[in-house]
């Protein structure tokens, strides 16, 4: 069976989850790209061994490029060590991103943790081997904490060097000009 060439690289484009092919019935217009997207998964560097995760899949489609807040996706993230610890999953409520940096803020919906039903806020820097991570419950009362939708923490947080990577697809907002 041959496939034509257009629909093959729709079908490539599609595959990729950075880009959304349309059917344009053959005009010639290019497949459109998300807006933002921050994927992936890896562990933090802990000393002591701790086992951290975050995986991050969320996406921010062309059309809502100006609306953040329409942004979707999941994210979870657990910390362990020596059989003790929790985890958590959530479902996105935005996400922005700029070069290399996604900021990403999400209700928490599943968890053995305090944060089940709470909006908490990270922030990824992509940098290759050398990717970055932050989160808003660094704080010691972290059982007050109220994070706005859109607002992380700077990514103090290193990721364990072999254990992963994060991708930032940067967003570039459309402002009118006239």
């Amino acid at each position: 069976m041959r496939v034509p060439a257009a629909a093959a690289a729709a079908l490539a484009v599609c595959a990729t989850g950075t880009a959304v092919a349309a059917a344009d019935g053959g005009r010639g217009r290019p497949p459109q790209r998300e807006a933002a997207a921050l994927t992936g998964t890896a562990k933090l560097y802990r000393p002591l061994g701790d086992d951290i995760t975050f995986s991050f899949d969320a996406h921010l489609a062309a059309k809502d490029t100006m609306d953040p807040l329409k942004a979707y996706g999941t994210f979870a993230f657990s910390h362990y060590l020596n059989g003790r610890g929790g985890y958590a999953r959530g479902r996105v409520d935005c996400l922005t991103t700029g070069g290399r940096t996604a900021v990403l803020t999400g209700v928490v919906t599943d968890s053995d943790t305090p944060f089940k039903g709470r909006r908490v806020g990270i922030t990824v820097t992509d940098d290759g081997r050398r990717d970055r991570v932050g989160y808003t419950w660094i704080s010691e009362d972290t059982e007050k904490l109220t994070v706005p939708r859109c607002l992380g923490a700077a990514p103090f947080e290193t990721v364990e060097p072999g254990t992963g990577d994060f991708t930032v697809l940067p967003w570039h907002p459309v402002y009118p000009t006239e």
